[in-house]
C-alpha cells in the first residue's frame, strides 16, 4: 500500500518529509485531502509539524485556521498567506511526480505554496536573527467557496490583531510573477415577471422567459472593457451563469417567472456599487423596460495594484520581479480594504488551477521559496 492510499502513511509523509525537497513536501500535502469544508486534518498536521520543527514560533488555532507568528521586535510585520482548501477532485486526488513536475489536486492551487510557507516557518525558527521582518504565516480554510466560509474573514472578525501587518503576500499561483491588485466581482440576479396562460392560448398571458430574452441578448453581445490601472490592463468580463424559469413539470404553461444570474468581473477603477449600476443599466436596456427586480447576491471589491506604495515597490523592484494584473478576485482585496498593501505571488501556473491536469514544477516551487526567503531575510 502506498502512502497515498494509507492515512497513517499520508500523515507520516507530511510530518517527516524534509523541506530540502520542496516538491516531495508538496506531494505529501497533495495526498492529504482538503477539499473545502474538509481542511481539519491538514490543519492538524501542519500544527503538529510546526510544534515539532518550529517550536519557537507562536501557533494560534482559530477553527481550521493556523496563524503562525514570529515576535522578533522588527520594525515591520509581513503576512504570508496560503489557503488550505482545494476544489473538488476530478480524478486527480492523488499526487503523481513525473520528473520535476508534481501532478494532483491542489498542486498548483496551492499545495506547492503551502510547502513554501512550511519551509519559511522552519527557517525562521532556525535563523531568527537573520530575519529582516517579523512574519505572520496564515494557513486558512474556505478560500475556494462562498465568502461566509473564508478563514481570513473569520480571523479578522474574531481575532483581527493576529493579522495586523504592514504588508501582505498571498501565495496564489502566479508562476513567479507579481500579480498586482485583483478584480472585484458581482453575482447579480435579474428577475422578470410574466403571467401564466395555457400554451394553446399564449396571447392570454405573458411569457417571462421571452421577456428576459432581450436582456440576455444584450449580455451575450456585450463587449467588456479592458481598463488601464497603474499601467496594468485589467480585462473585465460579464457572463450569464444561470437561468431559471418555467413551471416545474408543466410543459403546457406559459411561464410567469424567469431569472438570470450574471457574473461580473470588474477592474479596480470601479467600486462594487459603480459596477452594479453598469450591470443594472445593461439589464434595463435603452427603453428601461428590463428586469422587474435586480439584486446583488454576492459582491467583493477590487483591489488597486498600488504599485507606487513603498512596500509594494520594495517587493517588486527590490526582488526584480515581473508584474501583471490579477484577473480574478483574491484575499489581496481583504487586506487592501483594511489599508494593508498586498500582492499575489506564489508557485504554480494560474491558468491550469482547478483543472484535472493541474500540476506544479520543482522550479516554480523553489523559485517561490527563494524569492520570499530573500524578502524575509532568511
Amino acid at each position: 500500500m502506498s502512502a497515498a492510499d494509507d492515512p497513517a502513511g499520508r500523515d507520516a509523509a507530511v510530518m517527516n518529509t524534509p523541506t530540502d525537497d520542496l516538491l516531495a513536501l508538496s506531494a505529501a500535502l497533495v495526498d492529504v485531502p482538503s477539499e473545502s469544508h474538509h481542511e481539519a486534518r491538514l490543519c492538524d498536521l501542519l500544527e503538529a509539524r510546526l510544534a515539532q520543527r518550529a517550536p519557537s514560533l507562536d501557533c494560534i488555532r482559530v477553527d481550521n485556521n493556523l496563524i503562525v507568528r514570529t515576535d522578533l521586535g522588527r520594525e515591520r510585520r509581513v503576512v504570508l498567506g496560503g489557503h488550505l482548501d482545494t476544489v473538488p477532485a476530478n480524478d486527480n486526488a492523488q499526487a503523481r511526480v513525473d520528473g520535476d513536475a508534481l501532478h494532483g489536486l491542489g498542486s498548483a492551487d496551492m499545495k506547492g505554496s503551502l510547502a513554501v510557507l512550511l519551509a519559511l516557518a522552519e527557517r525562521l525558527h532556525e535563523q531568527p536573527d537573520a530575519a529582516q521582518h517579523d512574519v505572520t504565516l496564515a494557513f486558512y480554510e474556505g478560500e475556494e467557496v462562498s465568502d461566509e466560509f473564508n478563514g481570513l474573514r473569520k480571523v479578522f472578525e474574531q481575532r483581527a490583531r493576529l493579522l495586523d501587518a504592514d504588508f501582505a503576500v498571498l501565495l496564489e499561483p502566479t508562476d513567479g510573477w507579481v500579480e498586482a491588485g485583483c478584480q472585484g466581482f458581482l453575482i447579480v440576479r435579474a428577475e422578470f415577471d410574466g403571467e401564466r396562460a395555457h400554451t394553446a392560448r399564449p396571447w392570454m398571458g405573458v411569457n417571462a422567459i421571452h421577456r428576459a430574452s432581450a436582456a440576455l441578448s444584450r449580455v451575450a453581445a456585450h463587449e467588456s472593457d479592458t481598463v488601464l490601472v497603474d499601467g496594468l490592463e485589467f480585462r473585465e468580463s460579464l457572463q450569464a451563469v444561470r437561468i431559471e424559469g418555467g413551471v416545474m413539470g408543466k410543459h403546457n404553461v406559459v411561464p410567469d417567472t424567469c431569472a438570470l444570474v450574471l457574473n461580473r468581473r470588474f477592474a479596480p477603477a470601479y467600486t462594487a456599487e459603480e459596477a452594479f449600476e453598469q450591470v443594472n443599466a445593461l439589464v434595463a436596456g435603452p427603453d428601461g423596460a428590463g428586469a422587474d427586480r435586480v439584486e446583488v447576491l454576492q459582491a467583493q471589491p477590487a483591489a488597486a495594484p498600488n504599485l507606487a506604495n513603498p512596500l509594494v515597490a520594495e517587493f517588486v523592484q527590490g526582488l526584480d520581479l515581473p508584474v501583471r494584473p490579477k484577473l480574478g478576485w483574491t484575499d489581496v482585496a481583504r487586506f487592501a480594504s483594511r489599508g494593508v498593501p498586498a500582492v499575489n505571488f506564489g508557485a504554480g501556473d494560474p491558468t491550469i488551477a482547478h483543472t484535472a491536469g493541474e500540476f506544479v514544477t520543482r522550479e516554480s516551487v523553489e523559485r517561490c521559496y527563494e524569492v520570499l526567503a530573500r524578502f524575509v531575510g532568511v
